[in-house]
């Protein structure tokens, strides 16, 4: 025989009735199986987490969605404003000037008593020497 043609190599159709009672091949399979294995359930345990975390984090985006939607209906039920705000403008401006116009009345109240203060006591002046020199 050849070289060539003692070739321990076997074709499919060959090995099928060996296929389920190959010892070799089943040790090699749960071998690798059991190398694989601890691989295999970390890597499952991190996808069920990840499913588990992106599950919550959904649950907390809608909530944030829904409140965002509230927010965004209570900023377009806000009142205007600026026209109230101008208008108490308008008003403090006119109590401001009302309170100028009160202080400086005042002052001229005061200085009209003192005025008249004066007046008094020339005239009790006037009178008591009137009536001193009459009396004498």
């Amino acid at each position: 025989m050849d070289k060539d043609s003692d070739s321990t190599v076997t074709s499919l159709d060959e090995n099928t009735e060996n296929f389920c009672s190959n010892q070799t091949r089943d040790i090699l399979g749960e071998g690798i199986l059991n190398l694989f294995k601890p691989v295999v359930e970390k890597l499952d345990e991190r996808i069920q987490g990840t499913r588990e975390a992106q599950k919550e984090l959904k649950t907390q985006l809608d909530i944030l969605s829904v409140q965002l939607r509230d927010i965004e209906k209570a900023q377009h039920n806000i009142p205007e404003f600026s026209d109230k705000v101008k208008e108490l403008i308008n008003v403090k401006h006119k109590v401001t000037v009302i309170a100028n116009i009160l202080t400086s009345s005042q002052e001229r109240l005061a200085g009209l008593h003192k005025l008249i203060e004066k007046e008094q006591r020339r005239r009790q002046a006037l009178l008591d020497s009137a009536i001193s020199t009459n009396i004498s």
